[in-house]
This record gives C-alpha cells, structure tokens and sequence, in this order.
C-alpha cells in the first residue's frame, strides 16, 4: 500500500533535508561530500575572523585539539551511541595508546632500543588497546547500566593509578620527547612539531575520514543491526537470537582500537606523557561530546566536539570557565533538545534507501515516511 503525499509545509526543515540527502545516489551524495572535505582540509589557511582563535589560543593547535577529540567521540560512539554501553572510563584507552607511543619512542623508556617507527607504533598501540577492550570488556559486559558504568569508570581511574604507582611508567616525571611521524620539508626542518598544528590537523582529518568510512560500512552491516537491537532492548535482541555478548565486545573492541590510535596522536603532537592527562574530568568530556552532538549519529558527535574544544577556543573563555560553558550547554540542551544537537533517529541500516524507493516512491515527495532510510546517521552518515 502507497503512503499518502504529505505536505513538505508540515515537514520539518531538517525532516526534509534528510529526505532529499538519502533520495540521491551514492555518486550525488559524493560529489556534495568532496567540496566539504576540501573546505576542512583548507580550515588552517582561514585564520580571520570569525575563526581564528588567537591571540588567546594557537588556531592551527585548537584546530588539531577539535579534530582530536572528534576522533575519540567517534570511537566512543561506537560504544555509546551505536551500542548503548554507557563507558565513562573511556579515557583508560586513549591513555594506554598513549603510553604505548611513549615506551616505545621516548629516551625515557625502559625498552634499550626504544626507537621504533611511528608507522610500528600505531598498529601496535591499537593492537594492544583492543587487547585491554576484550581483557575489561569480558568480565563486565555482562552487567548493565549504571552498574556498567561504575565499573568502567573504575577501569579508567585504574589504568591512571598504574601510570602513577609503576615506576616504569614514571608517573607524574613522566616520558619526553615522544616520537613523531617522519617527515621533512626541503630544507630539512621536520614537519610534525610540537607548535606547528597544520599537519598533526590534517593527519587527523584523514585518520576521521577513513574511521568514518569503516565505520559507516559497519552500521550498516550485520554487526550494526546487532548494535542498534542491543542498544534498544537487549532482552529482546537476545530472544531473537542476537548473540548480545559476543556484539558488545566487538563494539569495545572497535571503540578501543579508535581510543588508542587518538592517544598516540596526542602523544606525538604534545611529546609528553604523564598520569596527569588522563584523569575522570577528561573521561567526562569526552561523555559529553558524544551527548552534546546526539548520541549515535556520526555526523552529530564530531558536531559535539567541536563545541566541546574548538568554541570555547574561540570564544577565549578562561580554563576556570570552560567548565562552567560545559555545564550551561549541556542543561540547556538537556532541555530544548534532549537528543542532542545531531540525534540518531530509527532506521533501517542496510539497503535501506531501496526499500524506501521502492515501498513509497522518492523520499522527498514523502516526508513522514522516513523511518526506512538509509544508513548512518542523519545527514552526511
């Protein structure tokens, strides 16, 4: 049966939006995707109002700094939003890419060669950050909720105090001088440095397209279907035969891999390591940029971080006051718009946009049968 026409006056802008952005073809959706990735790319070539951070904030650092934490809140919403695991220990991960990074290339390290290539230290910092998902992710993904995230958010202060009681781990002395991609202009002088953000900007830029990507490809795969029935009703998913246990560790796992390859980026641009980066207040952030954008959505998360590192940047608001920023925003959306700036709707994952098609005609001659469309996340997923 044919749904009836509705009226686009009685549709919501952002309703409509998406409508006729899942209505277009894979090389349509491309072609509008390619102009923005350039745009971002060129971000650091814009330093003028209204987007120049200085004098207050190095723009191409507070660049890299938003680009960052998007990266984590990418991961994270692998196990927040497409899950529904509520982790508030996620920063135990990007510490221990971290202080993967700054073992095996500091001169402070207890390793004798500790001089490996920055190109060896990433997959094995997100080799081992996945290993430590499965090691916390076996025993307490059986439990739920707020028990859940207790239990993570023990997981993060714990891999702190580690850093802080081994002595190889130097605690609060802890590594200089942490290694960097190679790299050198013509005159040789290195192209990743610690106040030059343009390249660390850029590198991390790629490092979200290809997440996005992979990713994307997950959502709308099996994997992601079991995702979104976890998230929903785990009862239920598990009595349809979902086998919920063995999903959630892959998400951790997934989330995991994502955390550690952004601590070894932090690690490199900043060339120090110690306990003291890593504590419940970062956890927290990074909670909050995945809330803050809409929780699920790809698109909206990376929104979130945004808000989260580069606007109080922009805004020049002191350390003592982010804080205060934080909280306003977060109580005022709790309010208005309690699904996030970006919020994931429901949906059908996997060939989605031809079921539409095919069921109700084009998208945007039917604006409030959009439950079938495609993919992702909203626009741009």
């Amino acid at each position: 049966m044919t749904a009836q026409p509705t009226s686009n006056a009685n549709v919501p802008f952002g309703q409509r939006l998406r409508d006729w952005w899942n209505s277009r073809s894979r090389f349509e959706q491309w072609a509008c995707i390619i102009p923005v990735v350039v745009f971002v790319y060129l971000l650091p070539y814009l330093n003028f109002f209204p987007l120049s951070t200085e004098p207050w904030t190095d723009y191409e650092l507070a660049l890299f700094n938003a680009a960052r934490l998007g990266l984590i809140a990418l991961g994270l919403n692998v196990v927040l939003g497409q899950a529904g695991l509520l982790d508030l220990g996620y920063v135990g991960f990007f510490a221990i890419g971290a202080y993967v990074a700054a073992i095996m290339t500091s001169p402070d390290s207890f390793l004798d060669n500790p001089d490996y290539s920055w190109f060896v230290v990433v997959p094995v910092a997100m080799v081992i950050t996945m290993i430590s998902g499965i090691v916390i992710g076996t025993p307490t993904l059986r439990l739920r909720g707020d028990y859940l995230a207790i239990v993570t958010l023990g997981f993060g202060e714990m891999v702190r105090l580690l850093a802080d009681n081994i002595d190889p781990l130097r605690g609060n002395r802890g590594f200089q001088e942490v290694g960097r991609p190679p790299g050198t202009y013509a005159d040789g002088s290195p192209i990743f440095t610690q106040t030059d953000g343009k390249p660390w900007y850029w590198l991390t830029i790629t490092c979200i397209i290809v997440v996005l990507v992979l990713v994307g490809n997950l959502e709308r795969s099996r994997v992601g279907r079991a995702w979104v029935a976890i998230r929903e009703d785990e009862d239920a998913a598990e009595l349809m035969g979902v086998p919920t246990f063995r999903f959630k560790v892959w998400a951790f796992v997934i989330g995991a891999a994502v955390g550690g390859l952004s601590g070894v980026l932090y690690a490199g641009q900043i060339g120090f390591v110690n306990n003291q980066r890593f504590d419940v207040v970062t956890s927290i952030l990074f909670v909050a940029a995945v809330v803050l954008g809409g929780s699920g959505n790809k698109l909206g998360v990376l929104l979130g971080a945004l808000v989260i590192s580069y606007v109080p940047d922009r805004l020049q608001l002191a350390p003592e006051y982010r804080f205060l920023f934080f909280g306003l925003a977060l109580m005022v959306l709790m309010v208005f718009r309690p699904q996030g700036l970006l919020g994931a709707r429901q949906r059908l994952l996997a060939r989605g946009r031809q079921a539409y098609v095919r069921l109700v005609g084009r998208p945007e001659q039917v604006g409030t049968e959009s439950a079938l469309t495609d993919s992702g996340s909203g626009v741009g997923s």
